[in-house]
């Protein structure tokens, strides 16, 4: 089973890379980028068979290690 984690920062987090992207794209001649926000994609190949362990298992694996849950949000997806 295949699964892809999304990692963000909360909203009330200040994303200096997310800034520094836009004003980056500002300079190349992007002047229609108001706002960027930074993030990560972590895809995982799982053994699960079971939809419901699979989605309990990524639930710690993304509270424990993959998100900082103080500061980040997160949401996951499952194939097959």
């Amino acid at each position: 089973m295949k699964a892809r984690v999304y990692v963000t920062l909360k909203e009330e987090v200040l994303d200096p890379q997310g800034d520094a992207v836009r004003r980056s794209l500002g300079s190349l001649g992007f002047e229609g980028v108001d706002r960027v926000r930074v993030g990560k994609l972590v895809e995982l190949e799982l053994g699960a068979v079971d939809r419901s362990a699979a989605e309990t298992e990524l639930q710690a694996m993304c509270e424990k290690l993959l998100a900082n849950p103080v500061i980040e949000d997160f949401r996951f997806e499952l194939e097959g």
